[in-house]
This record gives C-alpha cells, sequence and structure tokens, in this order.
C-alpha cells in the first residue's frame, strides 16, 4: 500500500487533542461523515468503489436471510440495509464499519414480532419498524447524555452467555426451514422438540435439505478464506440449481420475486397494545446492537489507526436504526461477517457502504426477478453458519480453568435464554450483572496487615502468617468503596479484628487507599464506630486515603469528629506516629518504613 492510499496515521497527541477539541464544536460534532470528506483523499476512491461493490455481493443474501429469520418478508431486509448504511456514512464515526440486519437481533425482533403480529406480513413490518425507531432513539439519547459506558457493565462471561444463547436461539428458529416445514413456535426448546418430532414423523422435505445442507457446507468451508465471497458462491450456486433443476415443483419453496423499487418513507403506527412489548423489545435491541457495534467499532478504530468516540458511535447506530425504521426497515446492528468483508476488499472510509447501498438499491430497480429461484432453505443455511459463529466456546474453555463461578454463570445465562427467550434472556443478563457487580463491592476481601521478615511494607497476615503485629495497633484494610450494601459488614469485620488482636487495642488504623468513596450510610456508620471504639479507648485514624474521599468526609462532617491528626498521607507516618505517642517493643528490623 502506498502511503497515498493508506489511512492517515494519527497525529501527534498535542496535535490530536486541538483537533478533537475543534470538530467538537457546534452541529458538526455530530457529523463524523462530513469530517472524513473534507480531508478524503482522491487516492482512496477506487478503493472504496471496489470495496462497495464487493461488500453488494454480501448485503443482498445476507440482508434477505436476516429479514425471513427476523419474521419479516426478505425484501425488507434490503430496505433495512440502503438507507441506514446512508445514514450512517454521514453521522457514523467508524470509517469502515458495517451496518445491516444481523442475527444477534433476529431472535429479539421475531420473540417481539411473531406473537403480535398473527401471521400478518404487514403487520410484522410495522410492528419491526416500531422496535428500530424505538432502539435508535433510546441509542440517540443515550449517545447525547454520553451513557457510551453503559454496555461495559455485562462482563464478558455474561455477555459469552448471552450472545451463545441467542445463537442457540437462532438456530433452532431455523432448523424447520432447513427440513422443509414449519411449526408453531412455543419457544426455544419445545420448537427443538417439534423439530425432532416433525423430522420423525417424516414431514422434512429432504430435497430441501439437501439444498439447504449444501449451502452451509459450502459456507462453512469456505469460511475461512476472507477473499473468497463464500456466501455468495453458495447461494448463488443453490439458486442456479434450484432454477435450472426446477425443484420448486419438487416443493423447494423459493424466494420469489421481489417487488421493484425503493423504500419509501413511512412512521409504522401501531395499536395501544402493542406499545409495551415492542419498547421493551426496541430497548433490548438497543442494548445487544450497541454492545456489538462498540467492540466491533473499537477492533477496527484501532486497525485503522484513529479514535471512535462511544457516544458518537451510539448517535450514529442510533440514527442507522431510526432512519431503517422510517423507511421500511427494522432493527439493525454492527454485522461481524460484512465489515472483514469491507475490510479485506479495500475499504477506506465510509464511503464504502454508500457504493454498497447504492449497488443494492440499483438492484432493486433493474433486477428484482434475479433471486425469484433463491431457496428458503438455503437462506436459513446463511443464518444457521452466521448463529454457529456467534457461539464461544474456547475463550469459555479458558475462562472454566481460571475461574469456575463465571464459566457456570456463563453457562446459567445460556440456559436462560435458550429457556426463557431471547427478551427474558436479556433481562436475565442484565439482573445476573447487577448482582456480580454488587457481590464484588457487598462482600469485599479485607486483611489485618502486619510486618512480614524480608519484605517491604505492611502486608496480608492470612497470605503471611509469620507476619509481625504492632503491639495494641490494628492495621485494617478495605479493598472496596464503602456504601450501603457493606457498612454494616465493614463494621463488623473491624470490631472482629479488635477481639482478635493478641494485644489490648489502642488505636484502629484503616489502610483506605482502596477506598474510592463513601455514601452517607457508610458516613454514618464510621460516626457509629469512631464512637463505639472511642467508648472503648481506641482511636479510629486513616491513612492513604485520596482527596476526593476526604473531601466527602468533610462535607458529612466526619473529617470535624476524627480529628485533622487522624489522617494520614502514609501507613509509615501513622505507625511513626503511633510509636511516638505510646512506646512499645517494636523493631522495625533490616526495613525502615517509607511507605
Amino acid at each position: 500500500m502506498s502511503d497515498s492510499d493508506a489511512l492517515p496515521p494519527v497525529p501527534e497527541p498535542g496535535r490530536l487533542a486541538r483537533r478533537d477539541i475543534g470538530d467538537q464544536t457546534g452541529w458538526s460534532r455530530w457529523l463524523p461523515g462530513l469530517q472524513t470528506l473534507r480531508r478524503y483523499k482522491a487516492a482512496w476512491l477506487q478503493h472504496d468503489i471496489v470495496a462497495g461493490l464487493v461488500l453488494t455481493t454480501m448485503l443482498v443474501p445476507v440482508g434477505i436471510a436476516y429479514a425471513v429469520a427476523s419474521g419479516v418478508p426478505g425484501i425488507y431486509g434490503l430496505y433495512a440495509t440502503i438507507v441506514p448504511l446512508i445514514a450512517y456514512a454521514l453521522f457514523g464515526p467508524s470509517r469502515i464499519l458495517v451496518l445491516g440486519p444481523d442475527s444477534s437481533l433476529a431472535a429479539v425482533i421475531l420473540a417481539v414480532i411473531l406473537p403480535l403480529s398473527g401471521g400478518d406480513p404487514h403487520r410484522a413490518v410495522v410492528l419491526a419498524g416500531m422496535m428500530a425507531i424505538v432502539s435508535g432513539t433510546v441509542c440517540i439519547l443515550a449517545g447525547v447524555a454520553r451513557l457510551g459506558f453503559v454496555t461495559e457493565l455485562l462482563s464478558k462471561p455474561i455477555r459469552y452467555g448471552y450472545m451463545n444463547g441467542i445463537a442457540l436461539t437462532v438456530l433452532i428458529s431455523q432448523l424447520p426451514k432447513l427440513f422443509g416445514f414449519s411449526i408453531e413456535s412455543a419457544g426455544p426448546l419445545r420448537n427443538l422438540w417439534a423439530i425432532a418430532k416433525g423430522v420423525i414423523d417424516g414431514r422434512s422435505n429432504w430435497v430441501t435439505f439437501t439444498v439447504g445442507a449444501a449451502t452451509l457446507a459450502v459456507i462453512l468451508l469456505l469460511k475461512d478464506k476472507k477473499r473468497v465471497p463464500g456466501i455468495l458462491i453458495a447461494v448463488a450456486a443453490a439458486t442456479i440449481v434450484v432454477g435450472v433443476l426446477d425443484l420448486a415443483a419438487r416443493g423447494v419453496a423459493v424466494l420469489g420475486s421481489l417487488p421493484q423499487g425503493l423504500p419509501a418513507f413511512a412512521i409504522p403506527w401501531i395499536t395501544s397494545d402493542d406499545i409495551v412489548p415492542v419498547l421493551i423489545g426496541g430497548c433490548a435491541v438497543a442494548l445487544v446492537s450497541f454492545a456489538d457495534t462498540s467492540v466491533l467499532s473499537r477492533v477496527y478504530a484501532a486497525r485503522t489507526r484513529t479514535y471512535v468516540d462511544p457516544n458518537k458511535e451510539m448517535v450514529g447506530l442510533g440514527v442507522a436504526n431510526l432512519a431503517a425504521g422510517l423507511f421500511q426497515g427494522f432493527p439493525i446492528s454492527s454485522s461481524s461477517s460484512r465489515t472483514p468483508v469491507a475490510e479485506a476488499a479495500g475499504a477506506r472510509t465510509q464511503l464504502t457502504g454508500v457504493v454498497g447501498a447504492l449497488a443494492v438499491a440499483l438492484l432493486l430497480m433493474v433486477a428484482p426477478n434475479l433471486l425469484q429461484n433463491l431457496p428458503t432453505s438455503a437462506l436459513a443455511a446463511v443464518v444457521i453458519a452466521s448463529a454457529i459463529g456467534l457461539i464461544e466456546v474456547t475463550d469459555l474453555r479458558r475462562i472454566y480453568r481460571i475461574q469456575r463461578w463465571e464459566f457456570w454463570l456463563s453457562i446459567a445465562c445460556t440456559v436462560g435464554v435458550a429457556v426463557l427467550g431471547a427478551i427474558q434472556g436479556i433481562g436475565l443478563a442484565i439482573v445476573i450483572a447487577v448482582i456480580e457487580f454488587l457481590w464484588d463491592a457487598w462482600r469485599p476481601y479485607s486483611a489485618v496487615l502486619g510486618r512480614a521478615e524480608g519484605v517491604q511494607g505492611y502486608h496480608d497476615t492470612k497470605r503471611y502468617p509469620q507476619a509481625r503485629l504492632i503491639p495494641g495497633l490494628v492495621l485494617f484494610r478495605w479493598d472496596a468503596p464503602l456504601f450501603f450494601a457493606n457498612a454494616e459488614l465493614f463494621q463488623d469485620r473491624v470490631l472482629d479484628a479488635v477481639a482478635a488482636s493478641p494485644t489490648p487495642v489502642r488505636w484502629l488504623l484503616v489502610a483506605a487507599e482502596p477506598v474510592t468513596s463513601v455514601d452517607v450510610t457508610a458516613a454514618d456508620m464510621l460516626a457509629e464506630l469512631d464512637e463505639t471504639l472511642h467508648a472503648a479507648g481506641i482511636e479510629l485514624c486513616m491513612a492513604e486515603m485520596k482527596d476526593p474521599v476526604k473531601d466527602k468526609l468533610k462535607r458529612f462532617g466526619l473529617f470535624a469528629q476524627f480529628g485533622e491528626e487522624a489522617f494520614f498521607a502514609t501507613l509509615g507516618a501513622a505507625v511513626s506516629r503511633y510509636l511516638e505517642i505510646h512506646p512499645v517493643e517494636w523493631r522495625e528490623g533490616e526495613y525502615e518504613d517509607r511507605e
């Protein structure tokens, strides 16, 4: 790649900061596409056009397949591709991220619209469109409010568990189409039983299955060959075979002719009875789509040596979803399968997505009958291949080796999604994430510290059983913020440490560096603890407390209650002061207090 073709290198830190400040002013800060256009190089144009045309070969079959998997007619998958790609090119900060219908959202969308639509495809499209509008609005508001960090609250094992559950749900939902029959959906596990019963009862169309299975095999065989369009080859071959051999006459279901024309602006009005499930589903889609998009965006930002603001990414995703909902589409997300295709084809900027969108639009205008012999079992194979790609096994093995309980947490999430369904699974994942977060802070580690032989500083006596304790002084460390959920536990452990001291205690010194915050409940507990210890003739002191936490204690009135002399910059300074006031038999030995 020549220097003129390459993306611009990241400027020096000082220059980057000044440029970003300039770009952040006014309304243009929410239009990263315009900023890219201002710095666009002529040498990039050829790469973007070629990459856009190559990308089109995946946009069409994948868009149709994910639309069908989401419960809407295939044409709407192309509608959900055209306008959102153009919208993201203007509002999205990532240079080459590709957005569109995605398998990770299919189960969520289907779970909402299937019971509400009653088999009416037009109603399904309206419901899915409103879900996209809800999702887009949530993402835009969250981005403007700078809430891009929210998805980081879901730990990696929980994300794995949720996505594995979604993958299984999507995979199961496509099996009936692969075998050539239909079932009444009643949840993933019941669906699996119904599919097995259908196969045993001889309802399968084995010609349909052969076409779908062959398509799936070709996709999986060519999956690792980045420069080979495996999906295009597999789908094109299936379409040609079905058309040449007239397999539709043997019961192989096909896509049929697509409507000619482009998506039109239309507000998807829903009934009052649909509002609550659509709102819940839209918010769930927003969470899942941004979680996927933020991860993928950071990966490709690192590869292109650019910085992507997660809040602007959320706004870009939101605008794209809003555009999808207003132009006869349905909820979309970033694509972990189409983005690598764009990158491998040489994409330089967001113009690649625009070229792909225009090419898809041209197909609908000029050749809508091109895909009329596309078998639905081949579309099911595309979705199944994508679902298989979502399943994470390797890293879960690593987690099993190093942290068993987080592995089982992930499995619980997977089972929850598979048993309860996609929407309920998201709720379960969020609840588990909150419990996991609170548990770590609710029952944190604490330690009594002593001087270990041959090791500088003060250390946990559980790890160093031979560590020496300073007579009359309890050094206590608390490894978490102090807040309402753990305040009582802190008090109990402090009093237990005092009771367990081998000598009468004169000072209780808290090594407070790990304490990053104190709330009102914890502050009141500290006031009560100080009074309890004072009544027993024990002074409560703090060392290494951070200034922001100390400022809170001043506002709560604790600084005045304890006295300024009760706060020390280091443990060493506190110990030295204690030894000055209370002469005891104590020798530092080889190491001195230098903390």
